[in-house]
């Protein structure tokens, strides 16, 4: 081979973390090969995916080269734009840059070469050929109220005076803005540009899809998200990237979708923790949004009822412009909150003890009035526990440290940690007690205690319907029984948060918190926040009709009434609620008034893992930059054992994030050399490791 012929250009390729191979590797081309081309290259023993990176030609370096095996040149290269978004991401969560980039590609493309892909392109304007149905007249615009009409006056400012700014949009349940958001979509796709929507939940997104495909008919609008199937993934992914697509809804994922022409982003729901990746590369998609709207110039738009209190100080801060919302669309009032003190209830046993007597009877003429009344808890299953009075058993995971829940319908204990499944036993595993009993409740006991405690022998039977991630599992469940919602063919509906947000129950008046109590206390300083928002998103499930709005209430059984998050919440006063807990945070030092990490370490014994952290602290003290950060004692997890595996975590802290940042650059790397060190001792040795920026669970 004369080298002299052929460039050396730069791959980014999915190498596994432990590696440490974190950076493009060189290879040789034989063609000139532009930035963002997918390559088929060799790695190891096998032939991997690849990307060309930026700024990778150049001379032929001392050694040995591998040689590119295949270029993928029927599919037009990515952006430079999405390249600097991967780079960014992988840097500043501490990843491969080749891990991310092909995770958040298409698995299929992997899987085709060079002449199946310029089919499948092919097929893809085949079918674009022909322009999408569009509607014989424009489509019927709601009227906008002043508070909508101000907003998008605003934005058209922003916008003609170049500063493509990011907008936090505070607009109360119901107020209108989604309106905001398709005004908005409008604009952009007017002026020739792409819009990118995210939603926190795959639930939500059929609903917006269908909002978008009604007020867009002419437009051709694509979903990523993970219920896709692997050929429907391709398929949207290619029609955007080609620019075909002219709105991409999606989940967090979507954040990475190739669009040449981006415009607008918007964060629905930008408060939803569901924005935060867990496992692998552990990005936030809210915060990546709002990263690339710098780099495309385009307006990001991040709207809540409840916004993130870091969204919330980098307004105050000037760095995002807050525009509000604060009437609901037609004048309707937002539901009156009313705090049951359970203290005061009287203590009655079986499914009497569950609802207070004031809220059964709010249910119940609820039903007489033929409206339609909501009640949230957030544990799924019959029961979280199963238990023996006589010895003590416990229904607990031998995989897990946590409880197997009780799950009536299929007769099964259940852990919702590693997925380890049993049959109920007749009898006490340990003493043979026939007597074992259920101990506290979830959405599936609730279901049944409503229907007991609702029953008339003078009415028909009441309605209910549950909808949680186990009545769900099947194609199609969620749709229908959200239909049913909708139609009206529910009385009480019975699920968890998934039933709390961006939903639009237009009958519903009543919303009902059932046991709320255990965040006020928790020991994750984020709780209150998530409470908060997730009782008044609940509350916005009601008097959505401003027909009905003036008699909608939500009603919580608390036993804490005098508390300061409901005192809050009892006025819809978010910003009293954030100004108290921003003060807290900056009085300890706590985000966004510091920037954290959370090392995590996975081992077979809780000994390894801590041995390893521990080890990997006295690292970071011989460290330059150690002391710009803080580094707090190995702890375990609140579930500390899945799945026969121990987890130990270790917090990390600095005032300044790009200090920390530094720190991680040069901590990391040699933690990967800490555990190849180790890894010939069994009993040090550690299963992995991972490092989470920016974590949301303490």
């Amino acid at each position: 081979m004369d080298r002299a012929e052929f460039d050396v250009v730069r791959v980014a390729v999915e190498a596994p973390t432990h590696t440490g191979l974190g950076a493009p590797l060189d290879y040789l081309s034989e063609h000139s090969l532009s930035p963002g081309t997918l390559v088929r290259v060799p790695f190891g023993k096998r032939e991997v995916t690849g990307i060309v990176w930026h700024g990778t030609r150049g001379e032929p370096a001392p050694g040995e080269l591998k040689a590119v095996a295949e270029a993928l040149t029927a599919l037009p290269p990515l952006g430079q734009a999405w390249c600097e978004l991967v780079a960014f991401a992988a840097g500043y969560y501490q990843r491969g840059v080749g891990e991310l980039a092909l995770a958040v590609l298409p698995p299929e493309l992997r899987k085709l070469d060079d002449r199946q892909i310029a089919n499948r392109i092919a097929k893809l304007h085949k079918a674009n050929a022909a322009p999408p149905p569009s509607a014989a007249a424009g489509p019927d615009l709601p009227p906008l109220s002043p508070d909508q009409e101000a907003v998008l006056a605003r934005l058209a400012e922003a916008e003609q005076a170049s500063e493509t700014p990011t907008v936090l949009l505070h607009g109360v349940t119901g107020s209108g803005k989604t309106e905001v958001y398709l005004r908005a979509a409008a604009r952009a796709l007017a002026a020739g540009k792409q819009v990118l929507v995210l939603v926190p939940e795959i639930n939500l997104t059929p609903q917006l899809e269908a909002r978008f495909a009604q007020r867009f008919a002419g437009r051709r609008i694509v979903a990523q998200h993970s219920a896709l199937t692997p050929a429907q993934r391709l398929r949207h992914w290619l029609a955007a990237h080609l620019g075909l697509a002219d709105l991409v809804l999606g989940t967090r994922l979507a954040v990475f979708a190739s669009m040449p022409r981006l415009g607008l982003i918007v964060v629905d729901e930008e408060h939803d923790p569901s924005y935060k990746q867990q496992e692998g590369a552990r990005y936030s998609a809210r915060d990546l949004a709002v990263y690339r709207g710098k780099l495309e110039h385009a307006c990001v738009l991040l709207g809540s009822a409840t916004p993130s209190l870091e969204s919330w100080q980098r307004a105050n801060e000037g760095r995002y412009l807050r525009l509000a919302l604060p009437q609901r669309i037609g004048g309707g009032a937002l539901p009156a909150v009313r705090l049951v003190d359970m203290n005061a209830m009287p203590k009655a046993k079986g499914p009497g003890g569950v609802l207070s007597p004031p809220l059964i009877a709010a249910l119940q003429e609820r039903i007489a009035r033929g409206e339609q009344s909501l009640v949230f808890l957030n544990r799924r299953g019959y029961a979280p526990v199963l238990h023996c009075g006589e010895c003590g058993w416990k229904s607990s995971c031998p995989h897990c440290s946590a409880w197997r829940v009780f799950h009536k319908l299929d007769r099964s204990l259940r852990c919702h940690h590693c997925g380890f499944s049993e049959r109920v036993p007749r009898a006490c595993p340990e003493c043979g007690n026939l007597d074992i009993s259920p101990i506290g409740r979830g959405t599936e006991r609730l279901e049944e205690q409503l229907a007991e405690l609702l029953r008339s022998e003078t009415a028909p039977p009441v309605r209910i319907a549950r909808i949680d991630a186990d009545s769900t599992r099947t194609k199609g469940s969620l749709e229908s029984q959200l239909g049913a919602v909708h139609a009206g063919d529910v009385d009480v509906l019975v699920g968890t948060q998934m039933v709390t947000k961006g939903h639009d129950f237009r009958r519903v008046t009543l919303v009902a918190a059932v046991n709320p109590d255990a965040s006020l206390f928790s020991s994750d300083f984020r709780a209150p926040e998530r409470l908060f928002a997730l009782l008044l998103q609940a509350g916005g499930r009601a008097g959505r009709d401003a027909a009905q709005a003036a008699r909608s209430e939500l009603w919580v059984q608390t036993w804490h009434p005098r508390h300061a998050l409901y005192a809050a919440l009892k006025r819809h006063d978010f910003e009293a609620f954030a100004s108290s807990q921003l003060e807290e945070r900056a009085g300890a030092g706590l985000p966004p008034y510091s920037s954290l990490a959370l090392l995590r370490a996975d081992a077979r014994t809780p000994e390894a893992a801590r041995e390893f952290l521990q080890a990997a602290a006295e690292l970071a003290a011989t460290l330059p930059g150690a002391d710009t950060v803080m580094l707090y004692p190995p702890v375990p997890p609140a579930v500390a054992r899945v799945a026969d595996v121990e987890r130990m975590q270790m917090l990390i802290e600095s005032p300044s994030r790009a200090a920390l940042q530094r720190f991680l650059a040069i901590w990391l790397p040699a933690i990967h050399g800490l555990r190849r060190d180790r890894a010939a001792a069994a009993t040090q040795r550690v299963l992995r490791w991972a490092v989470d920026v920016d974590p949301l669970a303490i």
